[in-house]
């Protein structure tokens, strides 16, 4: 028999690519804070893993600047300053709103169906008495990414990404921290005026939208006092813990 014809060739992920998704998720979803420090042996026994495919994940986020590793082979989530923050918000004001105005003017029936199931997700977490902190900050991540994708625009929509990743661990402080902001569920209005705009397919309408939302959640997060001041130079904290893939990746400083 020639199966030649028959089947698609199959394609394995390599250990180490299977780590990077791993810990970029991890990332992503602020699952790990800002300053912590992770140990390459403990994510190896967490994952199932030797530490080399872990070695390489690591330094694939590294260079994005999604993890630090200093000179003494310390590896930790990177400390988000002030002005670095602002910075960001900036870019993802101008990059996200592009994304999302150029999706407006391309949604479909189905495909906005779709978004609006996605966002009524979000809004009934956030709407339960006790709503799940991890729930909220997937669903929110991906009903940003479902508009986002609509924009055809692979090159954009892989930038927007790298921002995501490098200001994850402090993005859904808000979400994370149960504070006035989910109580009121400012998150769902932002979401809420989104959602109408890409109905009538307005998109400057939802572009603003979008704007106000990532611009609110920032202006709290820095109110917070959570981030480094610009001209400061951080100590590294103190030793924490972190979760990634089947168990608990214990915080400790480790030569790999």
């Amino acid at each position: 028999m020639d199966f030649a014809g028959l089947v698609t060739p199959l394609t394995r992920q390599t250990l180490s690519g299977d780590v990077y998704q791993q810990l970029r998720d991890l990332l992503l979803y602020g699952r790990a804070m800002p300053g912590e420090q992770l140990s390459f042996r403990s994510i190896a026994e967490a994952l199932g893993v030797s530490v080399m495919p872990v070695r390489e994940a690591v330094h694939r986020l590294v260079a994005e600047q999604a993890l630090e590793l200093s000179a003494n082979r310390t590896l930790r989530v990177p400390v988000m300053t002030v002005s670095q923050f602002r910075e960001i918000t900036r870019i993802r004001i101008n990059l996200e709103g592009l994304a999302t105005s150029e999706a407006a003017t391309r949604l479909d029936e189905d495909t906005y169906r779709a978004i609006d199931a996605l966002n009524e997700r979000f809004s009934r977490e956030l709407s339960a008495k006790r709503p799940d902190k991890t729930r909220l900050v997937a669903f929110n991540k991906e009903l940003h990414f479902a508009i986002y994708r609509q924009a055809g625009m692979p090159v954009l929509l892989q930038m927007i990404e790298s921002l995501w990743l490098r200001i994850g661990p402090i993005l859904n402080y808000d979400l994370r921290s149960g504070s006035a902001r989910v109580t009121h569920r400012e998150q769902a209005d932002h979401h809420g005026r989104l959602m109408d705009a890409l109905r009538e397919r307005d998109a400057s309408a939802a572009a603003e939208a979008l704007r106000g939302d990532i611009q609110a959640a920032a202006d709290f997060i820095i109110s917070q006092g959570v981030l480094v001041a610009a001209d400061a130079t951080p100590d590294l904290p103190p030793v924490g813990a972190a979760a990634v893939g089947r168990g608990p990746v214990k915080s400790r400083r480790d030569v790999p």
